[in-house]
């Protein structure tokens, strides 16, 4: 039995599907939930195989959503189930992590078909946003060796632009309402993704990279 986290902030959409997946006896619902706070806590508690999010939801983001997830349940795989299918929007929850893509007018046995592939270990995609991903990864190939920041992901851009500005880790945590651990976390990453050791060569990379005002306030790094 796989076991499973439903995140949709509409009832109706979450009731649905419940029972469309539970019908198969495959599938367990161990939660439904309506926002990203509650999601992330049932994922926290319960530890399911997979966790299906849509992106439109209260308090942070799917893809946001996304990354929590992963850095406090490893062991748990994310699929996003959403009408989105925007480039942009599917680029960035595949860099948040996500192992499934599908969009909701897909039909009950794409659905199906796509946990079951994310559960045995791969990685599932609507086949209408599979060319968005690969039309992507063609141009960040070029951009990522021209402009490094373009391998970071959204929140870590705004991780980067507050460490730039020097403000210390609680702060950031507190402004982006996050936990400290989160914000190393984040920093952590940045760190390895750039090449880089500490909080002075990230500014230096965002001032380069323009994601300060040349008039914006910089605290010394102490």
């Amino acid at each position: 039995m796989v076991n499973l986290v439903l995140v949709d902030d509409h009832e109706l959409v979450r009731t649905g599907i419940k029972v469309l997946l539970e019908r198969t006896g495959e599938f367990r619902v161990l939660a439904d939930t309506s926002n990203a706070a509650e999601g992330i806590a049932a994922c926290k508690q319960m530890r399911p195989h997979l966790a299906v999010l849509d992106l439109s939801i209260p308090g942070l983001d799917g893809i946001e959503a996304t990354g929590e997830i992963l850095r406090s349940c490893p062991e748990t795989r994310v699929v996003i189930l959403t009408a989105y299918q925007q480039e942009a929007t599917v680029v960035s929850a595949i860099r948040a992590g996500a192992s499934g893509y599908v969009l909701k007018r897909a039909t009950t046995e794409e659905l199906i078909q796509a946990l079951r592939s994310v559960v045995a270990g791969g990685v599932y995609l609507s086949p209408e946003v599979s060319h968005c991903l690969y039309g992507a990864i063609q141009r960040d190939s070029g951009a990522s060796k021209s402009n490094p920041l373009a391998r970071l992901t959204a929140r870590e851009i705004q991780v980067l632009r507050l460490v730039a500005r020097g403000l210390p880790n609680k702060d950031i945590a507190t402004t982006m309402s996050l936990s400290p651990e989160t914000v190393r976390s984040y920093r952590k990453s940045m760190m390895k993704k750039l090449g880089v050791h500490n909080a002075a060569s990230l500014t230096q990379l965002a001032i380069r990279g323009g994601l300060l005002d040349r008039f914006e306030e910089v605290r010394p790094h102490t």
